[in-house]
């Protein structure tokens, strides 16, 4: 017999060797809230499949739990998949990324002919005929070679060109009745979990729509994000062009001895996107109604820092002068920093900066006059006046970056004609497959591991320990104004999980096995196992990835 520890109650039961996580949560008779879809075995993610022969520490999961969650999307991405073939034999889908707080899917009819309503209806139909069967999710475990060729029959050459540049000797795919598939992560038991879902027609595609974090019995609701569409867009055309859609084509194309190309028409394709901005900004400058502030947004660990930089360098050719400071630095004194219910301080909030010492001063600026501008001190967790002096000139503008620089809020009184708003994240380029996408969240967590770990500020388990708050942050204050922005800026290199695996690796190794955040380095060490690595060396200097593995020329 073993003995399994369950973490949600905090108490220990006999069970028998082999018995799997269902059952375990069976034994348990634990009294959840809502529907438990997969679990954590010593702080690794496994599947409610999953089986046990040794004593193990057991905490089971819902969908309010993000790797619930990634269970969950998973398993409903099969069934939309299988439904699609079932009802357009020969067809293929894409699940290309998150938007609109569900997943775009692209299909692509046998016929060629676009996406109906009707086909909407035929494909939603199906999908709930299979969830109505609980068709179950069998995993199935070989040697790579041999799913290689499975997978090569089926014509899925994305999987074939993934699993040829993996070193693992086994490879799990999933069979849901006779559809095959392959997902990097587990699987519900069955198909009969999926309560909540939702499928519409969604620009020349598919929105595939998902619970609710905090409301899991509601779908999430549906915001409409036309500019983050289309920039997903531009990049996965520009990708398909590139013949460098998904990390196979990225891993095959590095093995070919292609790094270095790539790092140059990433590093280009980024800064001809600036100079057009800069150029963007001197038209609205010289305009009947001239823009004299930049506003810049992203959530952390977007670049925005180096983005500032060099778009500064760009407008210095353009004829203008950039004169450049933070949000944070009108921070409130700490002690006057609003605070979480649980006493924590809640430094995100809008309330955090002194709203009327920062309008006051930037309508003094736009007026002429000359401001002295704090600078906040984050050891003493004081605003300090150093003589710090700021004056707008005729061909100066002002550049304002932090997290808040897109909420009307936040310059209220000051008309929207003077401002050129400008939205940055890493928005993923490249999926690991058709069916299997990058999280962009995952790209911005990679880069801050490594820049915090790098400069000494955090371990990687104390950042990924802060991460929940710092993305809870962003849902509340950063996202719901991203549609604000006049131009939106993709700081993600198709490459970069490359070169960040090489950094990453050893850091995400040191998180210790016996802590809750092993779960998330586990995973993201498994996930940096699909790209095969590439130096850091051909990164130049300037780039918007040197803030985060170091060897940047520009001061920070």
């Amino acid at each position: 017999m073993l003995q399994i520890y369950c973490k949600n109650n905090k108490q220990s039961k006999s069970f028998p060797e082999g018995s799997s996580l269902l059952e375990i949560f069976q034994g348990f008779q634990l009294d959840f809230p809502n529907q438990v879809v997969s679990a954590r075995v010593n702080n690794c993610s496994q599947g409610l499949k999953f089986r046990v022969y040794q004593n193990r520490d057991v905490e089971f999961l819902d969908v309010t739990d993000s790797s619930g969650m990634r269970v969950y999307t998973r398993s409903l991405c099969f069934v939309l998949y299988k439904a699609a073939c079932d009802v357009f034999p020969g067809c293929s889908l894409y699940i290309e990324h998150p938007i609109s707080k569900g997943y775009f899917c692209n299909l692509h009819k046998p016929d060629g002919e676009p996406v109906t309503e009707q086909d909407v209806e035929a494909i939603c139909h199906r999908m709930q005929e299979i969830i109505d069967r609980d068709m179950p999710f069998r995993r199935n475990e070989t040697h790579t070679e041999e799913a290689v060729r499975i997978f090569r029959e089926r014509g899925f050459e994305d999987k074939v060109r993934l699993l040829e540049t993996s070193d693992s000797v086994y490879t799990d795919y999933y069979t849901l009745g006779d559809t095959v598939d392959y997902y990097y992560g587990a699987l519900l038991p069955s198909a009969g979990y999926l309560k909540v879902w939702g499928l519409e027609k969604y620009h020349h595609g598919l929105l595939l729509r998902i619970p609710d974090y905090q409301h899991p019995d509601q779908l999430a609701p549906m915001v409409e994000q036309p500019k983050t569409f289309e920039v997903f867009s531009e990049n996965l055309k520009w990708n398909i062009i590139m013949g460098l859609s998904n990390v196979g084509d990225v891993n095959h194309a590095i093995l070919k001895g292609n790094a270095s190309e790539m790092i140059q028409v990433a590093e280009a394709l980024q800064e001809k996107k600036i100079v057009k901005i800069a150029e963007n900004i001197y038209e609205r400058m010289n305009s009947d109604n001239p823009v004299r502030i930049v506003l810049i947004t992203g959530p952390s660990s977007s670049g925005k820092t180096t983005f500032c930089k060099r778009l500064s360098i760009q407008l210095l050719t353009c004829g203008i002068r950039p004169m450049s400071f933070s949000t944070d630095d009108y921070f409130v004194n700490r002690v006057d920093t609003p605070k979480f219910p649980d006493g924590s301080y809640d430094f995100e909030n809008l309330n955090a900066v002194d709203l009327p010492l920062f309008e006051t001063h930037l309508k003094a600026l736009l007026a002429g006059e000359e401001v002295e501008v704090p600078e906040y001190n984050f050891k003493t967790g004081l605003r300090e006046f150093n003589g710090k002096m700021l004056k707008l000139e005729k061909n100066s503008i002002l550049i304002i970056e932090g997290i808040h620089a897109l909420n009307p809020q936040l310059t209220p009184q000051i008309p929207d004609e003077l401002k050129y708003k400008i939205y940055i994240s890493a928005l993923t380029s490249v999926s690991l497959d058709d069916h299997n996408w990058i999280p962009t969240r995952d790209n911005r967590l990679l880069r801050r591991i490594v820049r915090d770990y790098n400069k000494g500020a955090f371990t990687a388990r104390q950042t990924i320990s802060q991460w929940p708050s710092v993305c809870e942050g962003e849902e509340k204050w950063i996202y719901p104004y991203q549609e604000n922005a006049d131009i939106m800026f993709n700081s993600a290199l198709n490459i970069e999980f490359a070169v960040l695996r090489n950094h990453a690796e050893t850091i995400l190794a040191s998180v210790p096995k016996n802590c809750p955040e092993y779960s998330e380095a586990h995973r993201l060490l498994k996930f940096l196992h699909y790209f095969v690595p590439v130096s850091d060396k051909e990164i130049p200097p300037t780039s918007l990835l040197r803030e985060f593995v170091g060897g940047s020329s520009f001061k920070y």
